[in-house]
């Protein structure tokens, strides 16, 4: 299993990071794609590449709650250290309108503009979309054409929405631990939706899954969510694996990286 979206480097991982990487191994995923946050971030991520190499693959990106109304010289700051390194996508990108919509106009100007960088690096994007589909939407349907694929990161939206960005071609929804979730009403909206469509992620350590929500979540954590989609598409969990992985490994091109 592949897990698409997860942040091992950041301080809640430094006292059992290599533990926890390799009970992950053990529950049978095998490689952990890491979205930057900050500048401040890049560093811990990119050792992370180096210490568990053809494990670990780093992004490069600007979190939407990190935009301020100096975004153009945060993302110039990003790019320095993106020639630096090796890359297998552009996130963690978006908007995210929960908290404060303080800079609402310049996190749509900072996504459209990693979007047009992802575009010119033919990278994929890992898309963080919380309280924003509208503006999400806006902004990709301005955008999409054959050099734009993606992953709608933590994806929670309806159907419609679902089916909006699939329809783009070249994305994929990010399915994590809220589908373990007893009130979240995704498993129904998974229903209709063909499993090709979807890779694992776990947000870590952010969104536990049930029978850990609450907690610290972690990327061993993955067989949890591929258990329950197993119930949702009546499906084996092996099925599950090889299905998402075949996606992930396309749309991040992991095997070109190796």
């Amino acid at each position: 299993m592949i897990d698409t979206h997860t942040h091992l480097y950041v301080e809640q991982f430094d006292d059992d990071r290599s533990d926890m990487i390799e009970r992950a191994i053990k529950n049978g995923v095998s490689k952990f794609l890491l979205p930057n946050i900050n500048v401040d971030t890049i560093s811990e991520m990119e050792k992370m590449t180096v210490n568990f190499p053809n494990a670990c693959y780093a992004m490069m990106g600007l979190h939407p709650s990190e935009i301020k109304e100096n975004w153009e010289e945060q993302i110039e700051q990003i790019k320095t250290f993106f020639q630096r390194g090796h890359h297998v996508g552009i996130g963690e990108i978006g908007i995210d309108l929960y908290w404060d919509k303080t800079y609402r106009e310049e996190q749509i100007h900072a996504f459209r503009a990693q979007i047009r960088w992802a575009k010119e690096e033919k990278l994929p994007v890992s898309i963080h979309c919380r309280n924003s589909f509208d503006e999400i939407l806006m902004v990709l349907d301005e955008e999409n054409d054959d050099d734009l694929s993606g992953v709608l990161h933590c994806f929670t939206g309806n159907l419609e929405q679902a089916n909006h960005i699939i329809n783009y071609g070249n994305f994929k929804l990010g399915i994590g631990g809220v589908v373990t979730f007893k009130k979240s009403g995704l498993d129904e909206v998974l229903k209709h939706i063909d499993l090709e469509h979807l890779v694992l992620e776990t947000d870590s350590p952010y969104l536990a899954p049930t029978p850990y929500r609450g907690k610290r979540n972690e990327s061993g954590y993955v067989p949890f969510i591929a258990q329950k989609l197993s119930n949702i598409y009546g499906v084996s969990e092996e099925e599950i694996d090889q299905i998402t992985t075949k996606s992930a490994l396309e749309i991040f091109k992991l095997l070109q990286h190796e």
